[in-house]
């Protein structure tokens, strides 16, 4: 489910094409579409709609059709996922991750005693995720930062948390400037999960809406 209701879906770049065939055969075909360099709207003719942000605006063109040509561009996107408990960095080229660096570290939970003990567990804690979220930054620095000129955007993912602590560190700031509205809700990062990110990255999300 999503706010304001109707719920998202991830669709290919090369089922676009399908995927709105089906939603035509689905709801008594197509009312209209309108679109600009940030949005296609489709509204069916039962009054269902299915709304796509454009991913790495502008759209050129109008219409489906044009959402699907600007899709199936390739691209170069640079990928920041982050959670407490480790991060994955990468860039992929057409949905294939091609330079990486992955790193875990360890965030113990929290503790459930009291008084003193619990204090000095509470310090370690911040300690370790102060450390964690240093070392995500360093590597964001390190992978993302020499090739944002070469970027057509960034995709995040993991906590919303670590992520803002992250956009807080003013030497990340053009890396955040390519970031996309969207963050992927991803597990622990590995490079099995950052490979799926690139995968997901070329996706677009399209919210249904019930007439």
């Amino acid at each position: 489910m999503v706010a304001g209701g109707g719920w998202a879906v991830e669709v290919e770049p090369e089922r676009v094409a399908g995927w709105f065939d089906r939603f035509a055969a689905r709801h008594g075909g197509i009312a209209g579409v309108v679109s600009d360099p940030a949005e296609v709207v489709v509204t069916a003719a039962d009054g269902a709609t299915a709304t796509c942000a454009v991913p790495f605006p502008p759209l050129t063109g109008e219409g489906v059709d044009a959402l699907v040509a600007h899709l199936l561009v390739p691209r170069r996107i640079g990928l920041l996922l982050v959670r407490l408990g480790g991060h994955s960095v990468g860039i992929a080229v057409d949905g294939a991750v091609v330079v990486s660096r992955t790193d875990r570290r360890q965030v113990h939970g929290r503790s459930a005693a009291g008084g003193w003990s619990q204090q000095r567990f509470a310090r370690r804690r911040e300690g370790q995720v102060r450390q964690a979220l240093q070392a995500a930054a360093e590597d964001a620095l390190s992978v993302l930062g020499p090739q944002v000129s070469s970027l057509d955007g960034v995709m995040l993912g993991g906590d919303q948390h670590a992520l803002d602590t992250l956009r807080a560190d003013r030497r990340l700031a053009p890396v955040f400037a390519l970031a996309a509205p969207r963050v992927l809700d991803v597990p622990d990062p590995r490079r099995a999960v950052l490979d799926d990110a690139a995968a997901r990255a070329r996706a677009v999300e399209i919210v249904v809406r019930e007439g």
